[in-house]
């Protein structure tokens, strides 16, 4: 829809050391990095072509002594905050944040589905709309949204219901099982699958887009990162590679060609 809803508008992530994750992902992504200038809060914006994209703080030592850890949340778009969050607490979802204003951003929710996958609620202040999402495979933007699920045929009857998501292609992953991709507005945006058994928890994971995914392979090792799966073709013709960044947090990059 052309006010967004249903769409990941916003990427964020939260981790033990802002400046340094902000210096791996301006050498890994290509991003630049500023301070977002927010009162009594340091908050990074991360931009691509001169368009902001994603934001990044660091976590609150009670977060820390709470057990959470780095990682990167997604935020979708909706029309009301207050009523998504009581919609998705009804289906069976957490709050884990009740909605609160972001002072001229917008309102927020921070959730979980029924699994515990993470994310967020967002609507933008006033009558603005959420931005646009950038062309698929834009360098610097994220490409791809992957849920790895408890189980994800419920999993995507809940996001269904949410955000009216409407599946797209299935791929058969043999032992793996379905990989089921999902659609918005008839745009193919992510896929979801159940997660494997050695998968810790539910859980989104987020691809950012590169030129060419061995060079972005050397520069995650290369600034202290991890790579954890790949590179690998997906349908399509695109490589793919899964990481972690020196500070915990998983993230994926995604690429046209190798």
């Amino acid at each position: 829809m052309s006010n967004g809803t249903g769409r990941f508008v916003w990427y964020e992530l939260m981790t033990t050391d802002a400046e340094a994750a902000a210096d791996f992902y301006r050498s890994v992504v290509g991003w630049s990095a500023a301070d977002a200038g927010m009162p009594g809060m340091a908050y990074t914006l991360f931009s691509a072509g001169g368009r902001q994209v994603a934001g990044a703080m660091a976590l609150a030592r009670d977060a820390l002594d709470a057990g959470e850890r780095p990682g990167w949340t997604g935020y979708v778009a909706v029309d009301d905050v207050d009523a998504a969050a009581a919609r998705l607490t009804q289906r069976g979802g957490t709050v884990h944040r009740p909605p609160a204003d972001i002072p001229n951003v917008g309102r927020f929710a921070a959730v979980a589905d029924p699994q515990g996958a993470a994310f967020a609620l967002f609507a933008p202040a006033g009558t603005g709309a959420a931005p646009a999402a950038a062309t698929p495979g834009t360098p610097g933007h994220v490409g791809w949204h992957e849920l790895m699920a408890g189980d994800w045929r419920t999993a995507f009857a809940f996001y269904a219901d949410l955000f009216g998501w409407t599946t797209a292609e299935a791929m058969d992953m043999g032992p793996l099982g379905t990989y089921q991709t999902f659609a918005q507005d008839g745009e193919t945006i992510g896929g979801m699958m159940t997660g494997p058994p050695d998968c810790p928890a539910p859980f989104w994971q987020y691809y950012f887009g590169v030129a060419g995914i061995d060079a972005a392979a050397a520069r995650v090792t290369g600034g202290g990162g991890r790579v954890l799966m790949g590179p690998q073709e997906v349908p399509g013709g695109a490589w793919i590679i899964q990481c972690l960044d020196p500070q915990g947090a998983t993230f994926a990059l995604l690429a046209p060609r190798r």
